[in-house]
């Protein structure tokens, strides 16, 4: 078996986050947040032309709530499985080389307790509505976002639980892209989701075998809640072991979604070297990259390579249009997100937040035009705004 490669040298990420999630890293208001000027003297960092990355907690504005980002070191990832790999599915081929530039991620998936404060924004933006405050425009809703209308049937969404610390599932494609617009106008700190090639490199986090951990099946339950050991839900965030660079459920929980739209031949752009060059942008409502597998998959569909793809999981949903925020079928409890945070921020932004396809600006629309749905401007004066109703 391989062994795992990291990047912190003489240092283990499983001793590092221990002390890392107890002691908060605090900086100045000039400095960017992650980034210390001087090597630390211990613990993970990643050197770059502009300071250290370093791992950090922080708030989501305007709450308590905290998460985990982790630096991950830019690199060159060989994309996909070899030919010759048991497992290997004709989707993961053929392998490809990607250039990947450094960016923090979620330490876990994203939360119930991360993703609820978002979900209130629908009531709170309705309040503003209503009383002609922050009001949304043609000038300024570059900086809005749509936030998820009420559960219809919420006994569906939270059937396997709505403790804080576990996973926030039946996410739609569109609604964890608009949560990581809201957290960047929160934080002025742009969030977005990773992208597949991304994606698949952290997880791999120095690695060229089947898991992160290795290529043997029978330590996965050290690494992953799946169908033999989940008890048919998934659990808690952050309970099983990370991977080499402080990741949890990497493999396995609830699988996540990506930014690219999915394509059996996606790999077959032989001439596509970057990450976000690699990108399948969306072009239709369904179906998109899901990576990690979850509570309900068996190991071969957890490893790194593993590609998986969503449905329209909106058979079960009355409402027309159906919902653009919400799935409501059973595939989607083994759901979820997480997100990045790039070291450079593009300039442009609109394509990683916005409606991008005509099924979805109907449905969109349609729900504005009817009250259903509402826009808000997010922004970092918008705890204050709210602390003042």
């Amino acid at each position: 078996m391989k062994k795992a490669i990291s990047f912190f040298a003489c240092y283990t990420f499983a001793v590092i986050i221990v002390s890392l999630i107890s002691a908060v890293p605090t900086f100045a208001n000039d400095t960017v947040v992650g980034i210390v000027a001087e090597q630390p003297a211990e613990g993970p960092f990643v050197k770059t032309d502009k300071g250290y990355m370093i791992p950090y907690v922080a708030k989501i504005p305007g709450t308590d709530v905290e998460y985990t980002m982790i630096p991950i070191p830019g690199g060159t990832l060989k994309m996909g499985s070899p030919d010759d790999e048991e497992e290997r599915s004709e989707n993961e081929g053929p392998l490809r080389e990607i250039t990947i530039e450094p960016f923090w991620m979620g330490a876990t998936e994203v939360t119930w307790a991360q993703y609820k404060p978002y979900m209130r924004m629908y009531r709170l933006f309705k309040e503003f509505e209503l009383e002609g405050i922050r009001l949304v425009t043609d000038e300024n809703k570059v900086d809005a976002v749509t936030a998820p209308t009420p559960l219809y049937e919420p006994s569906f969404t939270y059937v396997l639980g709505e403790e804080p610390e576990q996973p926030a599932v039946t996410i739609s494609h569109f609604a964890a892209r608009q949560y990581t617009k809201w957290l960047t106008g929160l934080t002025e700190n742009f969030h977005r989701l990773p992208t597949e090639a991304e994606w698949e490199y952290a997880c791999r986090a120095g690695t060229d075998t089947a898991y992160s951990f290795g290529d043997d099946a029978e330590l996965i339950d050290d690494y992953a809640w799946y169908y033999d050991n989940s008890d048919d839900m998934y659990h808690a965030v952050g309970q099983k072991k990370p991977n080499p660079w402080g990741l949890y459920d990497m493999h396995g929980n609830v699988a996540e979604l990506v930014l690219d739209q999915y394509k059996e031949d996606a790999y077959q752009q032989g001439d596509k070297k970057t990450a976000e060059d690699a990108v399948i942008w969306t072009s239709s409502m369904f179906p998109h990259v899901i990576r990690g597998g979850g509570w309900a998959s068996d190991p071969p569909v957890l490893r790194s390579a593993a590609r998986g793809e969503t449905e329209d999981w909106r058979i079960e949903d009355p409402n027309l249009p159906k919902s653009p925020w919400w799935f409501t079928d059973e595939p989607a409890l083994a759901v979820g997100f997480r997100f990045i945070r790039p070291l450079d921020a593009p300039k442009e932004r609109t394509k990683f937040f916005e409606v991008d396809n005509e099924v979805l600006a109907n449905a969109v629309n349609d729900r504005m035009e009817e009250g259903r749905g509402i826009y808000g401007l997010v922004d970092p004066a918008l705890p204050d705004a709210k602390k003042k109703k």
